[in-house]
């Protein structure tokens, strides 16, 4: 790999995330050499800006890597289980925004501020964890550092722009109608999201879960290489544009207090401490949105807890959830 000037190249370059890795590369100063851009074939001809060139978009095919040392995927599952290994074993490394590979035993699942040293056991492909996960354990490892949790119980609010651009124009037009009095049309969703919450975030397991609440059990225990850690989890979509939110509540094996608590969250990377309920400051996914680090308030004692602490945590799961991690992984490769 040369590491001084990569070959980079974004697989799904034209979607909500490849969108925001191509800003972030450019708003990070990465240090790449080379910009390919690469989407399905519709996409092919369209062009995107990146350091004030634009770049034609090229349709993804099998010989796309050749010459590319690092390659960030955000093309959906299917489309990584194809490319990613013909990506790998050409010698290009793939960071994988898709949950494709996120348990596999040989493929790293790496939140930086958290297990950055994983990056080194890759063997050409890295997996970018879920965007609740991702938002959630910002707030929470630091925590368990200092405190070892034992469990969490969890709810999500996350914003529509996880499912996609055509989740928000779904948003949108809802919202038009129902002002408008019209009759409300649906496509994305299966009920109605304007003025209303959805306790349905991705597909139902035979348990009563979904895959994305048991994703914040399964993928916390592998990136805090913590076990026996436990998550109960309700996630929930809400009619917001951007930035995910989730109120936990945590159980820690040794005892904490709001000011202990408070201290460690402080010093944590990639997290700002937003709460002073008395002037109404508490993490916001409105404020939250399109900034780089997470946001964490409303630190009080769980009441129904032993060594119980509830938090508020809100961040932008486009990009903490997505874009901004994949960058920061490739910013470790090549350090």
């Amino acid at each position: 790999m040369n590491r001084n000037s990569p070959h980079v190249a974004v697989a799904g370059a034209t979607g909500a995330v490849g969108v925001e890795m191509i800003k972030t590369l450019e708003k990070r100063n990465f240090p790449l050499g080379k910009l390919t851009l690469l989407a399905s074939a519709r996409s092919v001809g369209k062009t995107l800006k990146f350091r004030r060139q634009d770049i034609k978009v090229a349709e993804l095919a099998k010989d796309s890597f050749n010459g590319v040392d690092i390659a960030l995927f955000s093309a959906g599952g299917a489309i990584s289980k194809e490319f990613a290994p013909i990506a790998a074993k050409g010698g290009c490394v793939v960071i994988d925004n898709s949950s494709a590979f996120r348990m596999d035993d040989s493929v790293p699942l790496v939140i930086p501020e958290i297990n950055a040293a994983d990056v080194r056991q890759h063997k050409g492909i890295i997996a970018n964890p879920n965007c609740t996960t991702a938002v959630t354990l910002m707030a929470v490892y630091p925590l368990h550092q200092a405190f070892t949790v034992r469990r969490i119980f969890a709810s999500s609010y996350q914003a529509v722009s996880g499912t996609g651009a055509k989740a928000i124009e779904e948003l949108e037009r809802q919202v038009s109608q129902i002002v408008e009095g019209k009759p409300v049309t649906k496509e994305v969703y299966p009920h109605q999201i304007a003025f209303n919450v959805l306790p349905h975030v991705d597909s139902f397991l035979p348990s009563g879960y979904t895959k994305e609440e048991m994703k914040m059990e399964n993928e916390g225990r592998k990136i805090m290489h913590h076990p026996t850690f436990r998550a109960s989890v309700t996630c929930v979509r809400v009619p917001v544009y951007r930035a995910h939110s989730v109120a936990v509540s945590a159980e820690f094996e040794k005892p904490v207090t709001v000011e202990t608590a408070r201290k460690v969250l402080l010093k944590a990377p990639g997290l700002d401490v937003v709460d002073n309920p008395e002037k109404k400051e508490y993490p916001l996914p409105l404020y939250a949105a399109e900034k780089y680090n997470c946001q964490v308030g409303r630190i009080r004692k769980d009441c129904a807890l032993d060594n119980g602490l509830c938090f508020w945590v809100s961040g932008d799961q486009l990009l903490k959830g997505a874009a901004l991690n994949a960058v920061q992984i490739a910013e470790e490769l090549i350090k």
